[in-house]
């Protein structure tokens, strides 16, 4: 009938009273756990409520520590206070696994900037769009505080010249002050970049560590009790979420991802609660969508030597050797009409794979033979095939299983 068709989910019982606050992009009132940082950041950021530009900040962390989060709300509350104090600060933040090249960092901060026509996203020299962006940020009185998330991802892809155009602007500028502040996973990242932008960039920095268990379970606690209907979590569904984020570099993200999904399909089952249960499944639902993720962005002569790892191991080799390996990344390359890479750069991508955590690598003694590695997946060959067909691989590369390789 007619009107009916969303009518049993409406009816359903109600798990979530607002899920968006288990989003990563939800900014609480309060950071648990980072009132350290966080009076960290607004002592060097505190500058510009006296008229003078602060120094620029490099924050390292692994993922989901709270950086992002932290410098936005300090921010906010930066760019409040100002406000009260008839200042105008200015933070503009950028994604710079997004904005990642020169042109588009510098169009995307004069388009924040300006009040007129966009620059547009390709065109101009990138010289005389350095000029606009000059005169953007010196038309009026103000400190303009750039955040580059995840820089580190920008600066190995393009390199570091639109660090080194952001870090000696000032020397240009009249009337306007700008800080810069770098958000990076990577704790080595600076050996990437020259030592002139190393020495302006790092003036200050920051770690953030990660969370144990009981920190992620305060954190959920506080997350749950507003986005939860009340009395629907089961015992032990937090401090779960929290050990399996805690195992993984204490990843709040994580954990609140997981406890959102794990909400999500108590919802769609019509259960009246959460359980334990929902949060394993919810583990191996994530686990199976970051593999996708992660396999779905390597290059494609990752994934024909994947697809031959995964042949051999279907064909019953369990100890696949690096010589196997580069045999059947070999074939698998041919019948896909590609290049054919050398041994050692086919190491260098095996290397990658085993670092991203899908394959792993043991060394074994073989007594006067000497020591040889060996080749193991790190997950199931029927969820690595059915990955790699839903790239586009074709039929005839779908061998039987068999005792050994059909070539």
């Amino acid at each position: 009938m007619k009107g009916e068709l969303f009518r049993s989910w409406l009816e359903a019982p109600q798990i979530f009273r607002n899920r968006e606050l288990l989003r990563p992009s939800y900014l609480p009132e309060r950071l648990p756990h980072r009132e350290e940082q966080i009076e960290q950041l607004a002592r060097i950021l505190s500058f510009p409520l006296r008229g003078e530009a602060p120094s620029n900040v490099f924050i390292y962390g692994k993922t989901g520590t709270g950086k992002t989060a932290t410098v936005r709300y300090v921010l906010g509350e930066l760019e409040r206070t100002g406000r009260e104090l008839n200042r105008e600060i200015r933070g503009i933040y950028l994604n710079c696994e997004r904005v990642n090249t020169r042109y588009r960092v510098l169009a995307t901060l004069t388009n924040a900037l300006l009040d007129g026509s966009p620059i547009p996203t390709t065109g101009w020299p990138v010289d005389v769009l350095y000029d606009r962006f000059v005169r953007a940020l010196d038309s009026r009185d103000r400190v303009v505080i750039i955040v580059l998330d995840e820089v580190d991802r920008m600066v190995v892809k393009r390199g570091d010249e639109v660090l080194y155009d952001l870090t000696r602007v000032n020397s240009e500028l009249e009337r306007a002050k700008v800080s810069v502040i770098g958000i990076s996973n990577d704790l080595r990242f600076t050996q990437y970049l020259d030592p002139r932008v190393r020495s302006s960039l790092g003036e200050e920095e920051l770690v953030f560590p990660p969370y144990d268990a009981l920190q992620l379970a305060d954190i959920l606690s506080e997350r749950a009790s507003e986005a939860f209907q009340p009395g629907v979590l089961g015992e032990g569904v937090i401090s779960l979420c929290a050990a399996h984020a805690a195992r993984e570099h204490g990843d709040a993200r994580r954990a609140l991802d997981l406890l959102r999904v794990a909400g999500e399909l108590a919802e769609q089952e019509g259960a009246t609660g959460v359980t334990p249960e929902h949060v394993d499944r919810a583990y191996r639902k994530l686990e199976e969508d970051k593999t996708l993720e992660l396999i779905g962005t390597l290059p494609s002569q990752s994934k024909f030597l994947l697809l031959g790892l995964l042949l051999l191991a279907e064909g019953g080799e369990e100890r696949i050797t690096t010589g196997q390996a580069y045999e059947a990344y070999r074939r698998v390359a041919l019948q896909q009409g590609a290049d054919v890479l050398t041994p050692r750069r086919v190491s260098d991508l095996l290397a990658e794979l085993e670092m991203l955590g899908i394959v792993g690598t043991r060394i074994l003694n073989s007594g006067r033979y000497g020591r040889t590695k060996q080749i193991f997946l790190n997950l199931p060959a029927h969820q690595l095939r059915k990955i790699l067909e839903g790239e586009g691989f074709s039929p005839n590369l779908s061998f039987p299983r068999q005792s050994k390789l059909p070539w």
